[in-house]
């Protein structure tokens, strides 16, 4: 397929399309990604997302069209990582109904952001209302800054 004929002519796009064109056999060769890869590859450049930071936190806002707040799961990895992800399921086809096209994206999505040191991972919320997911993180208050001590010199 010719990727400039869409407007895609940018190098991370072909080389994402090649990869999504491997086939079953070379999938097993030495330093060819797996499929799992590919599909966590696909899941996070499908999903738009915005990151706002605030005096007190930072906010995580991210384009969740039709999923209900059981088809999401928000969580944080080691202390340092936001994983957003979920599943966006096809809608069950009716008796008689044919697609004439079919562009909604369906399937497993995610994204991952690195948090920031002052990121308080204890004080998240998740609100998700008309199809936007709003993750608020609050900051953790600086460090208070360490006052001069004094050290009484001792006679030897």
């Amino acid at each position: 397929m010719n990727l400039q004929m869409f407007g895609f002519e940018s190098p991370v796009v072909s080389t994402i399309h090649q990869m999504l064109d491997l086939s079953d056999e070379v999938e097993n060769a030495v330093n060819v990604p797996t499929r799992t890869y590919i599909g966590d590859v696909k899941a996070m450049a499908s999903t738009s997302a915005d990151v706002k930071e605030y005096p007190n936190s930072y906010v995580f806002v991210v384009d969740i069209p039709g999923l209900k707040s059981g088809d999401i799961m928000v969580k944080v990895e080691d202390d340092k990582v936001l994983v957003i992800s979920g599943e966006r399921k096809r809608e069950e086809e009716k008796e008689g109904a044919n697609y004439v096209r079919m562009e909604r994206s369906v399937g497993k999505f995610m994204r991952k952001f690195s948090l920031p040191d002052n990121a308080n991972t204890d004080a998240i919320t998740a609100v998700s209302q008309d199809g936007v997911l709003t993750v608020t993180m609050e900051k953790l208050p600086p460090p208070e800054p360490k006052k001069p001590m004094t050290i009484e010199v001792k006679i030897a």
